[in-house]
């Protein structure tokens, strides 16, 4: 393995239930740090982030460091402290969940009040039920539709798909990779 020359901090959020946590503990190839406790009120799952989910992964001469956050926005504090510093953000939506949306559009105007990064709007569970098309979606949620993609956060290569995503808007403005088609190599 090469020592990494750059290290990228990638912010994952999104509403309660949309695969956080999961994204980054199937991407991190060093041992995953999460805060999950017991939920203490119905959240639909027994337990819930507090804190930050921590993981890394190596590509090519990056270190990405991932950080998912609670999606309950009475941790919003926890959204402001992390994203110090990110230099892109994979918003996960679960899709069968119409109220996941709006809680998602309030994400994600919080976050972009405070950073201006590259984002990525990754479709959690668009296997179950309807859902909306990516222009759809993008005009919601006011990205570019080709930012939107469907994500199965427990698969590796469809979460390096959005990860690879959001290098292709991140890598001209920072140089991060020193190729789009180093995530082939994964």
């Amino acid at each position: 393995m090469r020592t990494p020359r750059s290290v990228a901090k990638i912010l994952v959020a999104g509403p309660v239930g949309s695969g956080k946590s999961t994204f980054v503990r199937t991407l991190s190839d060093t041992p995953f740090v999460d805060t999950d406790v017991m939920a203490s009120e119905d959240i639909g799952k027994l337990a819930t982030t507090v804190g930050i989910d921590f993981g890394t992964r190596n590509v090519d001469d990056v270190r990405i460091l991932l950080f998912g956050v609670p999606g309950q926005d009475r941790f919003d504090f926890m959204w402001e402290v992390t994203c110090e510093g990110a230099q892109g953000l994979v918003l996960l939506v679960a899709a069968d969940r119409p109220a996941c949306f709006i809680e998602a559009k309030r994400t994600l105007r919080f976050l972009r009040e405070r950073i201006s990064v590259p984002v990525v709007i990754g479709l959690t569970r668009s296997d179950i039920g309807e859902q909306w098309d990516p222009n759809e979606v993008g005009a919601y949620l006011n990205v570019p539709p080709e930012c939107v993609v469907n994500i199965d956060p427990r698969d590796a290569a469809s979460c390096m798909e959005a990860l690879r995503l959001l290098f292709e808007y991140v890598s001209p403005k920072s140089n991060l990779l020193t190729s789009r088609e180093s995530f082939a190599l994964v």
